[in-house]
């Protein structure tokens, strides 16, 4: 275990992302558990089925080239997709907030979400 200063502490497993999410609740002791990491950590725990919510923080700039976050390493069939649910959106000049509530996997099927009601 690594602790900072001001209470931060960092416990370090190598046995892999199901058995750091199995071991989280009890390390934070009643408090809230976050995942935090890049795209490579966030498909492996949604390919794992261990995410309940996702925070994505987005900055009005584009780039050429980079990481996709998500892509075919989700594990996702042809048909199957993950449903998420807007939770809470906070907006500044400089970077949008976006937190979901991760429904699971879902076989993908037509539907009039996004279309007008006239």
């Amino acid at each position: 275990m690594l602790e900072r200063r001001g209470g931060t502490s960092f416990t370090f497993v190598t046995e892999g992302v199901e058995q750091a999410i199995q071991l989280a609740p009890a390390a934070a002791d009643g408090k809230n558990v976050a995942v935090a990491g890049g795209g490579t950590l966030l498909r492996q725990v949604v390919r794992a089925g261990l995410m309940d919510e996702l925070e994505l923080h987005i900055v009005p700039v584009l780039l050429g080239d980079g990481l996709r976050l998500f892509d075919a390493g989700l594990g996702l069939a042809d048909d199957e997709g993950i449903e998420v649910t807007p939770l809470r959106v906070v907006e500044t000049s400089k970077v949008t907030h976006i937190r979901y509530a991760v429904n699971g996997r879902a076989r993908l099927e037509l539907d009039n979400r996004g279309r007008d009601e006239d």
